[in-house]
C-alpha cells in the first residue's frame, strides 16, 4: 500500500509543482507538463514488454528492483539541474511504475483467500487514491514552502522504506507457483471486454477530465480559489468510491465494474447537460469523482478472474490500455476545444464512457472456464 501510494503521488506531483519546476529551470508550463504526459505514455508502452520480459523472475526481486529505480530516479529528480535530466529521471519512474501495477496484484492478493481478494484490491486502490488527496496537495504544500526538490526527494525516503519491508519479509517463489499467478476463471471474451470498456471508459474520463478547470471556471463560474476546493472534494469522493467498491467487490464483481462506468457516465453527461447550474455541477463532478477511480480498479480486479492465462500479463496490458486512454483523452479533448466549448469535451467523453458501459452489457457476465497455464 505504501508503495503504491508512492508510485502515484510520484506520478501526479508534477502538477501541484508546476510552476515552481517551471521558474527553477525556466521552461515554459507546457513542457513540465509533459512530464506527466511522457509519463502515461512510457507506463502505457512498456507495461506488457517488461512483464512478459521478467515473467520467470521471483517477485520479491522484481519488487525490490523496482523500489531501488523509484529511490534512484526520485533522487536523479530532485537533484536535476536541467530540464533534460529530470526528464530522464521522470521516464525511469515511468518504467518503473508500468511494471509495478502489473506485479503488485497478483503478489498481494495472492497472500489472503480468493473469497478476501476483492478488498485486498480495494485496499491497494485506497493507498493510490490517497496519492491525490494526501500526497498532492502535501507535496505542493511542502514545495511551496522550501523547494520543489524537497517533495520529489521526500519519494525515495517513502520508496526505501517499502523496498526494506518488501526484501525482508517477501517470500522468494517462483512466479508460476504463486498463488494469483492465473485467473480464477480464465474467459478470453471476458478479458477482452474488460480492456476493451476500461480503454473507452479512460479515454472519455480524460477528455473531459484534462480541462476540468476550464470547464468549473468558464461554464460553472466557479472562482479559482473555489475551483481548488472542489478539487479536493473531487479526490476526497474518489478515495470514497474506491472504499465502498472495495467493500462490495468480492461479493459483485461485474455489478460494481458496470456501475462504475455507468455512473463515471452518468457525471460527465450531467456536467455536460447542468454544467451551467454551480449546484448541479459539483453533483455531477462528485459522481465523476466517486467513479473514477474504481472504472481502474474493477477492472484490475477483473483480470485476477478472467485472465486467459498470467494474471501479471493481463494486469499489464489493462494498465497500459489504460494509460493509453488517458493520453488519447487529453489528446481528443485538446482537438475538441478549438472547434466548440469544453462542454462539447464532457460530452464526447460521457457518450465513449457511455459506449464502454454497453460494451460490459453486451459482453455479459463472467463465465468460469478451465484454468490454465498449469
Amino acid at each position: 500500500m505504501l508503495a503504491a501510494f508512492t508510485f502515484n503521488t510520484a506520478e501526479n506531483l508534477p502538477v501541484g509543482l508546476l510552476e515552481l519546476i517551471s521558474e527553477s529551470l525556466r521552461v515554459s508550463l507546457s513542457a513540465v507538463g509533459l512530464l506527466v504526459t511522457g509519463y502515461g505514455v512510457t507506463v502505457a508502452v512498456a507495461s506488457v514488454p517488461l512483464a512478459h520480459a521478467v515473467r520467470a523472475v521471483p517477485r520479491r526481486h522484481v519488487l525490490t528492483g523496482l523500489l531501488a529505480a523509484l529511490v534512484m530516479s526520485s533522487l536523479m529528480a530532485a537533484a536535476a539541474s536541467s530540464y533534460a535530466l529530470l526528464l530522464v529521471a521522470r521516464l525511469l519512474t515511468a518504467l518503473a511504475q508500468a511494471l509495478f501495477w502489473a506485479v503488485m496484484g497478483p503478489v498481494a492478493v495472492g497472500m489472503f483467500a480468493p473469497e478476501l481478494r476483492g478488498r485486498v484490491v480495494g485496499a491497494l486502490s485506497v493507498a493510490g487514491s490517497l496519492a491525490l488527496v494526501l500526497g498532492v496537495p502535501v507535496g505542493s504544500w511542502l514545495g511551496r514552502r522550501s523547494d520543489w526538490t524537497v517533495p520529489v526527494a521526500m519519494l525515495a525516503v517513502l520508496g526505501l522504506a517499502s523496498l526494506l519491508t518488501i526484501a525482508a519479509l517477501l517470500p522468494t517463489s517462483r512466479p508460476e507457483e504463486e498463488p494469483a499467478a492465473y485467473g480464477s476463471s480464465p474467459d478470453a471474451r471476458r478479458f477482452v471486454t474488460v480492456l476493451v470498456a476500461g480503454t473507452l471508459s479512460a479515454t472519455g474520463a480524460f477528455a473531459g477530465f484534462t480541462y476540468i478547470v476550464k470547464f468549473l471556471g468558464d461554464v460553472s463560474g466557479f472562482s479559482p480559489g473555489k475551483v481548488s476546493t472542489l478539487f479536493v472534494a473531487f479526490g476526497i469522493a474518489c478515495l470514497a468510491g474506491v472504499s465502498i467498491t472495495g467493500a462490495l467487490l468480492d461479493r459483485i464483481p461485474h455489478a460494481m465494474l458496470t456501475a462504475a462506468v455507468a455512473t463515471q457516465a452518468v457525471g460527465m453527461l450531467g456536467l455536460f447537460v447542468a454544467g451551467t447550474h454551480p449546484m448541479a455541477a459539483v453533483v455531477f463532478l462528485m459522481l465523476m469523482g466517486g467513479a473514477l477511480g474504481p472504472v481502474f480498479m474493477t477492472t484490475q480486479n477483473a483480470m485476477l478472474h478472467c485472465a486467459p492465462n498470467r494474471t501479471d500479463l493481463a494486469l499489464a496490458a489493462n494498465s497500459g490500455l489504460y494509460n493509453a486512454g488517458i493520453a488519447a483523452g487529453a489528446a481528443l479533448g485538446g482537438l475538441i476545444l478549438p472547434l466548440a466549448d469544453v462542454r462539447a469535451a464532457f460530452l464526447a467523453g460521457g457518450l465513449l464512457t457511455a459506449v464502454g458501459c454497453l460494451v460490459l452489457f453486451a459482453g455479459g457476465p463472467l463465465r468460469p472456464g478451465v484454468r490454465s497455464g498449469r
